[in-house]
Order: structure tokens, then sequence, then C-alpha cells
């Protein structure tokens, strides 16, 4: 497996949706967001709407959720594979979204999509969820199961768009899945040639 480059980018990325966030109330930015309208006239909008937020609140889940699943899927796949996933996700959230709301803001779908990669290639690892560590895999079935409900009862969160960047996210991560899959420890053939001796006695049986 390749070594994985990390850099950071889920916090850079967290940073620069706040300083969208600080313009937002200084300026007005609505002509960013997802018109769904719009969004054949300005199709850019399908990746400016992912750094706009309507509130504290909006903005502070998000960004807690971006900076611990994105760092954990980025230190696994590398930052270029993090940022393919980012946004080719939130991306098919925005799309799957303009079919069910007449304007969208938010990096959820994008986040979900990240979610659902880690989904795929390391569902057992457990995360903190709903104040309880479980894994991974239970903690987005329950998070669809919210917002399955939601769609049934709408509110101001676009789930229909969750639901589709989590799909995205699945995609993507049996795309990847071979190169970045746990090798389980009790099917792994070890190659016991001469290399391996002689590296072995190298690093074990050093001469003075």
């Amino acid at each position: 497996m390749a070594t994985a480059k990390f850099g950071w980018y889920a916090a850079k990325l967290a940073v620069v949706m706040m300083l969208v966030f600080v313009l937002q109330n200084i300026f007005n930015l609505d002509s960013l967001a997802l018109d769904s309208s719009k969004v054949l006239q300005q199709p850019w909008t399908l990746v400016t709407y992912i750094f706009l937020h309507g509130n504290v609140n909006h903005i502070a889940s998000n960004l807690f959720s971006l900076v611990l699943f994105g760092l954990i899927l980025e230190k696994i796949v590398d930052y270029r594979n993090f940022l393919i996933t980012f946004f080719l996700t939130g991306i098919a959230s925005g799309v799957a979204s303009v079919f069910f709301y007449p304007s969208v803001i938010g990096a959820s779908g994008a986040i979900f999509g990240i979610i659902g990669l880690l989904v795929v290639i390391r569902p057992k690892m457990v995360v903190p969820a709903f104040g309880i560590p479980i894994p991974m895999a239970a903690a987005a079935a329950l998070w669809v199961m919210f917002d399955l409900g939601g769609i049934f009862y709408p509110s101001s969160v676009a789930n229909i768009g969750h639901i589709g960047g989590l799909l995205a996210g699945i995609v993507i991560g049996f795309w990847l899945r071979p190169k970045y899959k746990v090798v389980d420890a009790k099917k792994e053939k070890i190659k016991l040639d001469e290399n391996y001796f002689r590296e072995w006695e190298e690093k074990y049986m050093k001469r003075h």
C-alpha cells in the first residue's frame, strides 16, 4: 500500500468556511447559494454552496464533523483522494438537492460523502456518535434513519442531500477500497525468502 500523503486539508477547509461565514455576515453572498431555479445558468454554485452556512449552530456542527471525519479519511487515503471525495460528493449532494429543495447551503452533503467512504473502507472503526463510541457503519445507519425520518417530517435540513452525498461517498469507497482496505492479519501471507531473513538479521542481529 502506498504511503498516504497528509496535508491537514480538512482543517484548512474548515478555516476557509469560517472566513466565508464572517464574510456572509458583512456582505450579501446569496448569489453563491445553490438555487434550484438557477443551477443551469450558475453551475458553479454546486461548489460554492458548500462553503456557506446559515447560522453559528449550522457551521459549528458541520466544522466539527468535517475536521473529525475529514482528518481520519485524509490520513487513510491521502489528501488528493480526500479532496476529490469532498468536492465530488458535495456536488452529488447538490444535484440530488435541486430536485427537492428551492435553495441549499452547507457542507453537510460533502461530510456525509466522507462518512460514506469511511463506511466502506473502515466499517468497524469506532467513532464518537450520539454521545457514545460505536462502529462507523452503525453510526452511518443511524444518521440515515434520521434523514429518512426528516423526509417525511420536513424541516430546514436538506435530508435528501445528505443521503445523496452518503451514496456518492459509498460509490467512491468501493472504487478506493481495493487500495486502502485493511488486510486480515490471519489471511496475510508472509513471504519467507532470502531477502526477508537478511532484512530481519540486519534489523535484529546487528553486529558491533
